[in-house]
């Protein structure tokens, strides 16, 4: 079976050297496995939470996306898209919210910690508190149960908003689902052997704690600086130095083979200098990022490439939004009123209004199909096909199963292809 496997990437700043070791590459890795879905987006509504600086939000959405592509990321393989590029994500965040209690929210982690902090600076406990901030884990409830992923990588500080997201699921079901589960309960994905980077200082390497080593900015000549400015002991060279517990020591580690490692290990033993050691380790980790950074800079000077990119990977992601969303409005009882016409008289009004499938040829000799509503908007067109009959079987397909085809469907949704697949399903009904 395969699992769907998604990861969100807040659109706050940039991305420093511990993001990359920590969770950009393995990610990618990951999504490279078999029998692996991945859906990588940016969380730029999450960001709006945590800054109010559109400048930012905006500079950040751009570095990140660029980042994630320079670093291997294949939106071939994987669906990769932002967040606001998906109105199918707010619209299921208000279903979730009408079925969570606020006393599950009021345990938030988040909203919890942000009411001790206010406390603790004799403020009013609600004081500065958002309903973002509050509502937080309904949006991420959101993200994951919209593609019924699987598993969601997480750290510790993550795993109670997965937790969540699954009771809301669950409670979902329960209410609506009528012996069949909508959404499936999502697991969180801990990486007890998630590997922290140190900083400059030996800490954690964090912005917080500004001790962080640039992945991209600055080019070869800011990882250098930052390099050269790593905490190291005072021995001088020619003095035996012990490697062990050295944050330069880790960062040649997160970077090196092992026979590498060893190698390194044993001529700090033997004398290396700090200065030639730091040396080395700029040159390890530049072989690795160098074309990295080449293909960074190459984007950012054409943010239209990413926006494309972009663009592409939220059709894929509303081709399977779409359906499942449409299910949820049903499930509510948000369903059109020609799936219920109380009349003979409404029943003919309802059918001269209906959405139409168009099928035909065109000068390539390749057949086409389309499905246009009642004011002759175009809703979803097809890809080429080489014979008439298999468009015509699509059409069929699409006509009977309705918006759970459309995933599989080789086609560009265009407008509100769902509710009008809806509607066509019930006058076969009546």
């Amino acid at each position: 079976m395969t699992q769907r496997v998604l990861t969100g990437i807040t659109t706050t700043g940039t991305l420093h050297l511990g993001n990359y070791v920590g969770a950009i590459r393995p990610a990618i890795e990951a999504s490279r496995e078999p029998g692996v879905e991945s859906f990588f987006f940016m969380a730029d509504y999450h960001a709006l939470i945590k800054c109010d600086d559109p400048a930012r939000i905006a500079r950040s959405r751009l570095e990140i996306a660029a980042i994630w592509l320079a670093a291997g990321l294949d939106p071939e393989r994987v669906t990769f898209y932002r967040q606001s590029d998906i109105p199918e994500i707010p619209e299921l965040t208000w279903l979730l919210t009408c079925v969570t209690s606020k006393g599950q929210m009021n345990r938030a982690h988040a909203y919890k910690g942000a009411i001790d902090a206010n406390v603790a600076a004799g403020e009013e406990p609600d004081a500065g508190i958002t309903m973002g901030l509050f509502s937080y884990p309904i949006l991420m409830a959101a993200d994951i149960l919209i593609f019924n992923a699987h598993r969601v990588p997480v750290g510790k500080d993550q795993v109670q908003h997965i937790e969540m997201a699954r009771d809301v699921a669950q409670r979902f079901n329960h209410l609506f689902g009528r012996g069949t589960d909508l959404f499936v309960l999502p697991d969180a994905q801990v990486d007890a052997e998630m590997e922290l980077l140190p900083g400059l200082d030996g800490r954690k390497m964090s912005k917080s704690y500004d001790n962080v080593i640039p992945l991209f900015d600055g080019g070869a000549q800011g990882l250098r600086d930052a390099i050269a400015r790593v905490v190291t002991d005072s021995k001088l060279p020619g003095e035996p130095k012990d490697p062990e517990g050295q944050a330069l020591v880790q960062l040649y580690d997160a970077f090196a083979s092992k026979e590498q490692r060893a190698a390194f290990r044993t001529a700090l033993r033997e004398g290396l200098g700090w200065g030639d050691a730091k040396k080395q380790l700029f040159d390890l980790i530049d072989g690795q990022i160098g074309g990295m950074r080449a293909q960074y800079e190459e984007l950012m000077a054409h943010p239209e490439r990413i926006e494309e990119i972009l663009q592409r990977g939220a059709a894929k992601a509303r081709a399977l939004a779409a359906p499942l969303l449409a299910q949820a409005r049903a499930a509510v009882g948000l369903t059109p009123f020609t799936a219920i016409a109380p009349s003979t008289k409404v029943e003919k009004s309802a059918k001269a209004a209906l959405p139409l499938f168009k099928q035909y040829r065109e000068g390539d000799g390749q057949f086409y199909f389309k499905l246009v509503a009642a004011d002759g908007t175009t809703l979803l067109q097809s890809q080429a096909f080489a014979g008439g009959r298999e468009a015509g079987q699509w059409v069929s397909r699409l006509k009977t199963e309705g918006a759970a085809a459309l995933a599989e469907a080789p086609v560009e949704v265009l407008g509100d292809a769902a509710s009008a697949l809806a509607q066509l399903q019930a006058a076969l009904e009546s």
